[in-house]
């Protein structure tokens, strides 16, 4: 039985514990807070981009941008969204179970990885599926030269042929307490699907050619930094949800500790009164 000093011991040690997870939860949400205004400025220009792309490219049959070539599928490229650090509850883990997942179906033989967060790097390290690059370093902050670096390989594997579909998995940020694991076409850009859109007659000036050509830099751009902000959301959301509940299970945990120490002392105190009394008695005897 633990005696009323090493409990005392461990109470410190979980107070302790308690105080780093507490001002771990108070800046994963000040960062949360900048990187939710991120996801929320930048997501209906991302999405209004991509849509107006969408309806120009199928109205404009002569368009011929290297970014609408479909080929024949030989080689896929699945860029991975983790985090730098750990202490995030299971943001990670989702993230490569379902990157996993996609690796192990028929036919992803032809896939290779690149992986954004040093805990992806850490996992597919020990594994047999090709890694093509790594960026890390980030330590959950937007880094817009990694951003530029990322959209440049990715298009460059693309235009040259390395590649012939490039598809993005990262935790689609929605609420505080939300988030979905999304997988994301980024290239080649597909027309849009519905049956529904109504056919409109675009006039292109100067002409389309050079409009895609100023244009598809940029889309690419805020397609990769719309997925890095969604993740870096997702992955401060998780921690200050992990954070608080270690804070909560630490209390309770010095709560539990404390009862056994009063316990234990008490028990001492008791045990010492009567080796008091009994000592007496035997004086007087």
């Amino acid at each position: 039985m633990p005696t009323p000093r090493d409990i005392r011991k461990r109470i410190r040690a979980v107070v302790s514990t308690s105080q780093i997870t507490k001002a771990m939860q108070m800046v994963a949400a000040a960062r949360l807070r900048k990187a939710q205004q991120m996801v929320e400025q930048s997501r209906p220009y991302s999405e209004k981009m991509r849509l107006i792309l969408e309806q120009i490219s199928s109205a404009s049959a002569e368009v011929e941008h290297p970014f609408f070539q479909q080929r024949e599928v030989k080689v896929r490229v699945l860029v991975v969204f983790t985090s730098d650090r750990g202490m995030c509850g299971s943001f990670n883990t989702n993230v490569v179970r379902q990157a996993v997942r996609i690796l192990k179906e028929p036919g992803a033989e032809n896939i290779k990885l690149v992986l954004v967060g040093k805990k992806g790097e850490d996992f597919f390290r020990r594994q047999s599926w090709p890694i093509l690059k790594v960026y890390k370093g980030l330590q959950g902050r937007m880094n817009l030269e990694v951003v530029r670096d990322l959209t440049d390989y990715l298009i460059n594997l693309f235009v040259s042929g390395e590649a012939d579909h490039v598809q993005l998995l990262y935790t689609r940020f929605k609420s505080m307490v939300s988030y979905k694991l999304s997988v994301a076409d980024f290239l080649p850009i597909n027309p849009p699907k519905s049956d529904k859109i109504v056919t409109r007659q675009y006039i292109f000036e100067p002409d389309p050619k050079q409009i895609f050509g100023a244009l598809m830099p940029a889309y690419a751009l805020t397609i990769i930094q719309m997925a890095l902000a969604d993740s870096l959301a997702s992955e401060h959301g998780t921690r200050m949800i992990a954070m608080s509940l270690a804070t909560r299970n630490a209390e309770e945990m010095v709560d539990t500790l404390t009862l056994q120490y009063n316990k234990a002392r008490q028990g001492a105190i008791t045990k010492e009164l009567l080796e008091v009394v009994s000592g007496s008695e035997a004086l007087r005897g």
